[in-house]
């Protein structure tokens, strides 16, 4: 499955939802961090029931194709009902989040894909999504730096023949959140960065349709194998500490008293 039925999905759900006026599309999308080593992409999507009435095949289609794809990156899919959806896919570092989130979001469209019959004079939306993730491991703890860049400025206007079909900004509503142990420190460094609310340990952005969304996060995280190997040491330290202090040395020979 590629990123044409991905387009072709999600157009339609603009497309119904703005013929309906009362339809609405949530996409919530969220990083959760246990450790360096552990943690979750979990997407949750929710429909409204008109719009699966309205364009079921297409809808259906769409949430299936996401079914399949965490499946492939070994993740796992609950379908609350027809209309919702929650994925979840685990990643042991942050090379594997980087390569499995680029990997979900991102795919080739096939050359010739605009030409499908009683659909070649729709424009579907080019939307573009990279990750980054820099670790620096310092022993005990991991400094992380996330970079998200997410260009949702093809959804600002949804065109058919050169006519104004729906303003996604007012139908979808598009969540990103990060929670963390420790939480994270949001980064402000370009006029596309996005101020984020934050609640407890988690930072959630409000996604903008039709603009170049920035996200840009510093966070440390608990380091298992740095502490793992601060409690090996430890353990060996204790037991030489304790052999050599309330223990005799073999070697230290008694003489024996004498009458």
């Amino acid at each position: 499955m590629n990123m044409y039925i991905f387009r072709k999905g999600l157009l339609w759900l603009v497309i119904s939802a703005s013929l309906l006026l009362s339809g609405c599309v949530q996409y919530d999308l969220g990083l959760n961090f246990d450790n360096a080593n552990n943690g979750q992409l979990v997407q949750h999507i929710k429909l409204a029931e008109q719009l699966t009435s309205f364009s079921g095949d297409y809808v259906y289609e769409w949430l299936n194709s996401i079914e399949r794809r965490a499946r492939k990156l070994e993740g796992s899919a609950q379908r609350i009902s027809q209309e919702e959806i929650i994925v979840k896919i685990p990643f042991s570092d942050g090379r594997e989040l980087q390569d499995k989130f680029n990997e979900f979001f991102n795919y080739r469209t096939p050359q010739k894909a605009d030409s499908v019959e009683g659909e070649s004079n729709l424009e579907l939306p080019n939307i573009t999504s990279n990750l980054v993730l820099e670790q620096n491991n310092f022993l005990l703890l991991v400094r992380n730096r996330l970079v998200y860049d997410l260009d949702l400025r093809s959804l600002a206007l949804i065109a058919n023949k050169g006519n104004v079909l729906a303003n996604a900004g007012s139908i979808i509503d598009l969540d990103f959140s990060l929670q963390t142990p420790w939480g994270a420190r949001n980064i402000q460094q370009t006029e596309e960065a996005i101020e984020p609310e934050k609640n407890g340990k988690q930072l959630i952005w409000q996604l903008h349709p039709g603009e170049l969304n920035h996200i840009e996060v510093v966070f440390w995280l608990p380091s298992p194998l740095g502490i793992g190997t601060l409690l090996i040491i430890l353990f060996i330290w204790a037991g030489f500490y304790l052999r050599y202090t309330f223990m005799p040395d073999p070697r230290i020979q008694f003489a024996p008293k004498q009458s």
